[in-house]
């Protein structure tokens, strides 16, 4: 079945915000939450994966390249940044020293009374998204060494083989 305007007005009014509840507003549908289900519908579903591909295709937005930029927030240190000498002090390194990776991570540089100031992004913030993306904070075992993941396995699988009907 091909897509109607008013569909295609909602799609394109999801894809601004992600909200199927505000798009299907938007687009003039009198029952908001009519809008979760216009995205199971398949033309509807296959015009915004088309949409999306389009524009990612000309932003060059992909998956990869967020988790690079997650990435290098995450694993960014203050060393890759500044140094301390034996006398004590810090000395910023030059900007053109660091790597594009490096530079990802920086936020923000201000001078103040004090010195100069580098702000970084949030690395715990950056870390947990990555986390979650990776499924590290799901399922069972989360939390447990791989020593006791493995004990409780092998556990499981010892008492499923001794309720097993001979």
């Amino acid at each position: 079945m091909a897509i109607t305007e008013k569909q295609k007005r909602f799609a394109d009014e999801y894809l601004k915000d992600l909200n199927a509840t505000a798009a299907a507003r938007r687009a003039g549908y009198k029952d908001p939450n009519f809008g979760r289900q216009l995205l199971t519908k398949t033309n509807v579903s296959a015009y915004i994966r088309k949409r999306m591909q389009a524009q990612q295709s000309r932003t060059e937005i992909t998956q990869d390249r967020v988790l690079q930029e997650l990435a290098a927030v995450g694993f960014a240190r203050g060393t890759d940044y500044a140094e301390i000498t034996s006398s004590g002090g810090v000395v910023l390194k030059p900007t053109e020293n660091l790597s594009d990776q490096q530079k990802a991570a920086v936020t923000g540089i201000k001078e103040t009374q004090a010195g100069v100031e580098v702000k970084l992004a949030d690395k715990v913030k950056a870390l947990e998204l990555l986390g979650k993306h990776l499924g590290l904070f799901d399922g069972p075992g989360v939390g447990q060494s791989t020593e006791d993941r493995l004990a409780d396995y092998l556990t499981a699988l010892e008492d499923s083989v001794k309720h097993e009907p001979e």
